[in-house]
This record gives C-alpha cells, structure tokens and sequence, in this order.
C-alpha cells in the first residue's frame, strides 16, 4: 500500500472530508500509475477519485468499536519518531 495513505478510521476528531478525498487520491493514483493524469483520461480519473472518496467515507461512518478514539497528535508524534529512527544516520 502506498505510504502516504494512513487509517482514517477511530481518530477524534473524526476524518474529515479533505482527508478522504486525500487517501482516495493517493489510491487512484497508485492504481492508475497517473500521479497527473493525460486532458484525456482527466475526467475519468476525477470520477473515479469521487466515488472511491464516497465510498470511503460511507465504509467510515458504519464502522464500529469500543477500543478508545486514538489522538491525531500522539500518532503523528510517533511516526515523527519512527522516521527518525529508521532515517537516522547509524
């Protein structure tokens, strides 16, 4: 999976519209080997970015569970933390 593509699901405050639309980006992106789509294939891609967005967000909002909602700047803290490690100079 691509890396820049992170859980949505379980974060308080919830994911919002940008950040799907984001992820789906990514995912279509990935998918279609496009990172800028050809004037032809713009509308394609374009649609094909809504619905997976849509989809998304539909499968975020029927999800469900009792494990306590993570907090978005623990999580970026530890990523930051992980990147250090794994980049740093040995």
């Amino acid at each position: 999976m691509c890396r820049s593509i992170r859980p949505l699901f379980n974060y308080e405050p919830p994911s919002g519209d940008a950040e799907i639309r984001a992820a789906a980006l990514q995912y279509i992106r990935k998918v279609s080997g496009f990172t800028e789509p050809s004037a032809a294939n713009q509308a394609a891609f374009d649609q094909a970015v809504g619905e997976v967005a849509e989809t998304t967000a539909r499968l975020l909002g029927s999800l469900t569970t009792k494990a306590p909602p993570r907090d978005r700047a623990a999580e970026a803290d530890r990523a930051r933390a992980r990147a250090a490690l794994r980049f740093s100079q040995r």
